[in-house]
């Protein structure tokens, strides 16, 4: 089953950052290591592309504004 998309930056930054204290704190189960791993990998991959979307846009309104 595929995980569903964060609705924002921030959502997934946020849903990183919980994997991530699980890691932290040991409270993470070694049952869904994996799985949480993948998730991370798979959040910090559509934050990475957002970014760059986001980059893109910024650099043609101050490309534009001459």
């Amino acid at each position: 089953m595929a995980e569903k998309q964060p609705k924002s930056y921030a959502e997934a930054i946020g849903e990183v950052e919980q994997i991530l204290a699980g890691f932290s704190d040991g409270t993470l189960d070694v049952d869904t290591l994996a799985t949480q791993v993948k998730r991370a990998t798979e959040l910090i991959k559509w934050c990475k592309s957002r970014l760059a979307k986001v980059e893109k846009a910024v650099g043609e309104v101050l490309g534009n504004d001459d």
